[in-house]
């Protein structure tokens, strides 16, 4: 393996962490805002990656998706994943702020992978393409911050998704409940289960095109005009 596939290897891998490490910890602070120390209390306030990770989202899925293109003779794929659940007591919460602050803890880390992802974009349009010349060290903070750009646009756009389990799911949940139409929010609340296989054959097949990597290529485009 060349020097290079490990930088960009070790830049995803550090761009996927800081991405869903701090996606999850937004969950839990903005939570906290609202009385809930759910998440403090289970010790998830932390950038210690250890208290985050979920053995298929962190590990198996993102590996799965980097390294199997490359046995059939393609490029590495694109890093995609997450981390294990912040606790949240959403009763909490809506005692505290109502169906607003639920909906605010439902988005906070979307926010968080959008606002990463627009510092990244920044960053990355300052920035002069390396070229075999460079060193090293400005190689890799090249190949970091288009990481971080990219893997942040794909968590922020694939968490909006209606997904049972995900963020927009949980949202509309929410929004459902707060103007009284239940059966909206019973749907999503029963379903919830489906949610991983839901996502598992968004990633498979062609649904992943129009879903996920359209939105994302419209976004970066904007980022990056």
């Amino acid at each position: 393996m060349e020097s290079l596939d490990i930088l960009k290897i070790v830049a995803a891998v550090l761009a996927l962490a800081i991405a869903i490490i701090g996606h999850e910890i937004m969950h839990g602070w903005v939570a906290y805002i609202y009385g809930d120390t759910t998440a403090k209390n289970a010790g998830r306030l932390t950038i210690n990656p250890i208290s985050h990770v979920d053995l298929v989202g962190t590990i198996i899925v993102p590996a799965s998706m980097y390294f199997l293109p490359m046995l059939f003779g393609a490029e590495s794929g694109f890093l995609f994943g997450w981390a294990k659940p912040v606790p949240i007591n959403t009763a909490t919460v809506i005692r505290s702020g109502g169906y607003n602050a639920a909906m605010q803890v439902d988005l906070a880390g979307i926010v968080y992978n959008f606002t990463m992802a627009a510092f990244a974009s920044i960053v990355i349009v300052a920035m002069t393409q390396p070229v075999t010349t460079d060193s090293l060290m400005y190689i890799f903070a090249y190949l970091f911050v288009f990481q971080l750009l990219v893997i942040n646009v794909v968590l922020g756009v694939f968490n909006l998704l209606p997904v049972p389990q995900f963020d927009g799911a949980h949202f509309l949940m929410h929004l459902a409940l707060k103007y009284k139409i239940n059966a909206v929010a019973e749907f999503f609340y029963k379903n919830e289960r489906y949610g991983i296989i839901i996502v598992l054959i968004i990633l498979m097949t062609p649904l992943k095109d129009y879903v996920l990597f359209l939105p994302v290529q419209t976004i970066l485009g904007l980022l990056l005009s």
